[in-house]
């Protein structure tokens, strides 16, 4: 099956409307910020069986904005920044060659738990390479999600060495396969969203800091939403369309929100001493590395751009800075405080 089959397999599947979710607030926040500034590096989100976690990732399909590509061009080239073009489309565009470009809307591609490193990276015919001196190459899934999102479920059980070459290329935003000799690279920057049972087992730690966030959710507890959501997801399976049409006012609203929000990006400002402020708090918690401190900059301006707004506030740092900093510090088996509640209260005590 063609990667493009695969999409418009899963682009006319009938998908939950985002914003008829009902609770896990965190769990979308991180979503919709990570839509906004791709470079944020992608959430991990941890969770209870049943809590809708692949539910509201795929739900995020409908509110992706569009994109332009260049037209058949199989990773999602762009049509004038170097950065996101395949090695032929670059040659032409070096060239000053006319490149036809079209519109499509981001994708989103799901990584099955099984799928091969050759399914995922791509494969290179060394037959035909050797013999017509062509390097015939079949591109995988992290071609497909070249300024996309791929969505890896149940990613702590996947291979280790596979969960390395997704985040290696998230990071790099390049993918390279190497087979007898021949080298082959091509862009492959993507928002990594991975879901997991904390039962199942956790992500090493070194992986687990190479997401920007992580969302833990749990089952809701009131009785009143329960039921609310046991409503909307008979509602929905008995009548998928009809239950969406009405939530299409809501969902335009939102997906226009974040169109405006990516625009106004570029023009937040971040106050030195509130920078000065994000670090003190990583070093404070002993957070290893600087991506801490970055990621919760970039965070809080997103948030604050899908506010409306272009300068942030503390109450933004606040209330990303849980999602960016939780996975990142220390295990201490004897602490009986939440992550996220022990970075909320050393955010209080250095903004205080």
């Amino acid at each position: 099956m063609s990667n493009d089959t695969l999409v418009k397999e899963v682009e006319s599947r009938p998908v939950f409307p985002f914003t008829a979710i009902v609770g896990q607030e965190q769990m979308k926040l991180a979503l919709i910020l990570n839509v906004i500034d791709p470079k944020i590096g992608g959430v991990m989100i941890m969770g209870d069986r049943g809590t809708g976690k692949s539910t509201t990732v795929r739900a995020l399909v409908d509110l992706l904005p569009t994109m332009e590509v260049v037209l058949n061009d199989p990773f999602n080239s762009h049509p004038s920044d170097p950065e996101f073009m395949s090695e032929e489309v670059r040659q032409k565009f070096q060239n000053g060659l006319p490149l036809e470009v079209a519109t499509k809307k981001i994708t989103m591609i799901d990584l099955p738990l099984g799928a091969t490193e050759d399914r995922v990276c791509g494969t290179i015919d060394i037959e035909k390479a050797l013999t017509s001196g062509v390097k015939a190459f079949e591109p995988g899934l992290l071609a497909a999600a070249n300024r996309g999102i791929l969505y890896v479920d149940e990613v702590n059980l996947l291979d280790d060495h596979l969960v390395d070459v997704l985040l290696d290329s998230a990071a790099s935003g390049w993918n390279t396969v190497e087979r007898e000799g021949i080298s082959i690279s091509h862009p492959a920057s993507f928002i990594l969203v991975g879901s997991g049972n904390p039962e199942e087992g956790e992500l090493r730690p070194q992986l687990l800091d190479r997401f920007g966030m992580h969302a833990e959710i749990g089952t809701v507890k009131e009785p009143d939403l329960r039921v609310q959501i046991v409503e909307q997801r008979a509602a929905f399976d008995s009548n998928p369309q009809s239950f969406r049409t009405t939530y299409d006012t809501s969902q335009d609203a939102l997906s226009l929100k974040i169109v405006e929000a990516r625009d106004l990006l570029k023009q937040v400002t971040l106050d030195y001493d509130f920078r000065v402020k994000i670090s003190q708090i990583c070093s404070e918690l002993d957070v290893d590395g600087l991506r801490g401190d970055i990621v919760t900059n970039r965070a809080a301006k997103s948030l604050a751009a899908f506010e409306g707004r272009t300068e942030v506030t503390a109450e933004d740092i606040y209330q990303v800075i849980p999602l960016c900093l939780r996975h990142r510090l220390r295990k201490d088996p004897l602490e009986t405080i939440d992550s996220g509640d022990k970075v909320q209260d050393m955010f209080k005590k250095v903004f205080s």
